[in-house]
């Protein structure tokens, strides 16, 4: 069995760490200030992550050159893969952020928009550089359809099916936002993930609901997850890294310690 990784998240708006809830969003005031990205991804690299996420929800032309220089101040002091997403339009923007230092390039409203830049980005770095992030809500009591927009927008897609296309269009990750438990600490949504997790033929990373240990090898077990999203228990310092894989290892899951 591969290794089960452990890895979180940053929410960066404005060169600053935030934290809402059901995407919550800057302007409704539903963001949190946690502190500065580069200092949490150092403390986070120290305590044994196995990768680390930057979401730029600043969505401007600022915060673009914000993050770069966020990437590159981490990709100097940290040696954990680095994964980026927000606002990534071109092959280019993906070229602009690995050139700063990061490994892999996560993408979202754009692939919904544009598939064949999912094509294109797999072409150019590899399809090892190319998350798609999928955003799902539960709409019906057997249906999760996929927003756009920082959750904002329904796109009428079948979370599944898009899943599907996205690896067959050339992803080599799929990160699973479960927008109804994002930010609540009551677990991850097992059903969707697992669902997901059995369809496509590449890791499948589950985001949204982490608040307790149990959470998190529920989700690798039950939910078949490959890996787990988490921001919360780690920037409110409820849980270290180390402490989730000390417990996932106790649960029989292979872990890197």
């Amino acid at each position: 069995m591969l290794t089960k990784r452990v890895i979180p998240c940053l929410d960066v708006h404005d060169g600053k760490v935030t934290r809402g809830v059901q995407f919550g969003r800057a302007e409704e005031g539903g963001l949190r200030n946690v502190g500065d990205p580069v200092e949490l991804a150092v403390r986070y690299n120290e305590q044994g992550a196995d990768e680390m996420v930057f979401f730029d929800i600043t969505a401007s032309a600022h915060g673009r050159g914000t993050m770069i220089e966020v990437i590159k101040r981490t990709a100097e002091r940290c040696f954990m893969p680095l994964t980026v997403g927000g606002g990534i339009r071109s092959t280019e923007d993906m070229h602009a952020m690995l050139h700063a230092g990061a490994d892999k390039i996560s993408i979202n409203s754009s692939a919904l928009s544009q598939p064949d830049l999912i094509t294109a980005g797999a072409g150019r770095f590899g399809s090892q550089c190319i998350v798609v992030s999928i955003d799902a809500k539960k709409v019906a009591p057997d249906r999760w359809e996929v927003f756009s927009h920082g959750g904002r927008k329904s796109t009428g897609l079948d979370a599944v099916e898009w899943a599907m296309r996205a690896y067959e269009l050339g992803a080599g990750e799929i990160v699973l936002n479960s927008i109804d438990a994002d930010g609540t600490k009551a677990g991850y949504d097992l059903v969707i993930t697992r669902r997901i997790s059995e369809q496509v033929g590449v890791p499948v990373v589950a985001s949204g609901g982490a608040g307790k240990l149990e959470h998190i090898a529920q989700v690798l077990l039950e939910g078949k997850a490959d890996a787990v999203l988490a921001a919360s228990i780690f920037h409110f310092g409820e849980y270290t890294v180390g402490e989730v894989k000390t417990y996932l290892a106790g649960c029989h899951l292979p872990v890197r310690l």
